[in-house]
């Protein structure tokens, strides 16, 4: 996930906010905790209620303070104020997975399409679909997305590619821009799930690319393709390793079935690094994703292992960062 430094201005600008973008009545109200009261109601929810159903799995942060989850279910997006947590559906889903998830400084929200093979740009302000990219065909999962170079980069856990879809600076670009870029070096493709959280490196000239079936962090150059495992002072460290968060030199993997976020501090080309510590909460339920805005972490709980229901309650929970 992408560094985010997020700054409010006080009441009066939180107050905009809220009535410009806050989800209508009966919308989902935040459940729990806040970090403050204005005029009777809590500030900041420490737990964020999705609605029933939804699945969540990946999650993006702005400069202002609103979270988009997407749907496993069906690929709706919905968006949450963090200042009251409530919010409301944008946009309704092709009827395929919303994986991983990235917004842009000029509001575009780009989708991994999952066993849709595809991505596409919404905009997070309406909900419309600003673009759509074919990726894949065939056996896909397109899982996480990263912003770098000019370009957003998706994973594909099935296929040793990275896709690139270029980002020009007017407008968006076309399906013959799409590049697939070949993934090879010291990562090698196995059963289950392989390429998944993907961030740019501390210093911005590669990728770091977390592969889940093998619990290893690695760094691609993006001319290449080619990986270089990221030396981390032991054999598989990062078990469970899903989403992954850079704030500075410092990485958030998110381990999911271990309920538990790693805290990696990286050298400057995220060659090296070390787990420093490690993040948990009470409240987790597999969290797969993290996002920040300001001081605090943003997880949705995946649930995973458990049958999904249109009934079934859904969260995301909001921890304080290292």
């Amino acid at each position: 996930m992408s560094v985010l430094r997020n700054r409010l201005s006080g009441p009066v600008l939180a107050g905009v906010l809220v009535a410009a973008l806050a989800g209508p009545a009966g919308s989902a109200p935040a459940v729990a905790g806040s970090a403050g009261v204005a005029g009777g109601a809590a500030w900041f929810p420490t737990e964020i209620a999705l609605p029933n159903g939804w699945q969540p799995e990946g999650i993006a942060i702005g400069r202002l303070p609103f979270a988009y989850f997407g749907s496993l279910a069906d690929g709706s997006i919905y968006r949450a104020n963090l200042l009251t947590g409530r919010g409301r559906v944008i946009t309704e889903g092709p009827g395929t997975p919303s994986v991983g998830l990235k917004i842009d400084r000029r509001g575009r929200l780009f989708v991994a399409g999952g066993t849709g093979g595809d991505a596409r740009v919404v905009s997070a302000l309406t909900g419309e679909v600003l673009a759509s990219y074919r990726l894949a065909e065939g056996a896909t999962f397109v899982n996480d997305v990263a912003l770098a170079f000019g370009a957003a980069w998706f994973t594909d856990s099935f296929n040793p590619v990275l896709y690139r879809v270029p980002i020009p600076r007017h407008g968006l670009a076309d399906q013959e821009d799409v590049e697939a870029v070949p993934l090879g070096g010291d990562l090698v493709y196995g059963e289950g799930f392989n390429a998944n959280g993907i961030s740019p490196t501390p210093d911005g000239r590669g990728l770091l690319v977390m592969q889940s079936n093998t619990a290893t962090l690695y760094r691609v150059d993006p001319a290449t393709g080619v990986a270089t495992e990221v030396d981390l002072g032991g054999e598989a460290p990062l078990p469970n390793g899903d989403g992954i968060l850079l704030i500075g030199r410092t990485l958030y993997v998110v381990q999911n079935q271990l309920n538990q976020v790693a805290v990696v501090t990286l050298n400057h080309r995220g060659t090296r690094g070390a787990v420093v510590d490690v993040l948990t909460d009470s409240r987790f339920k597999v969290p797969t994703t993290v996002a920040a805005f300001g001081k605090r972490l943003y997880l949705p709980n995946a649930q995973f292992g458990i049958e999904p229901t249109p009934d079934t309650p859904y969260s995301a929970i909001a921890i304080r960062r290292r």
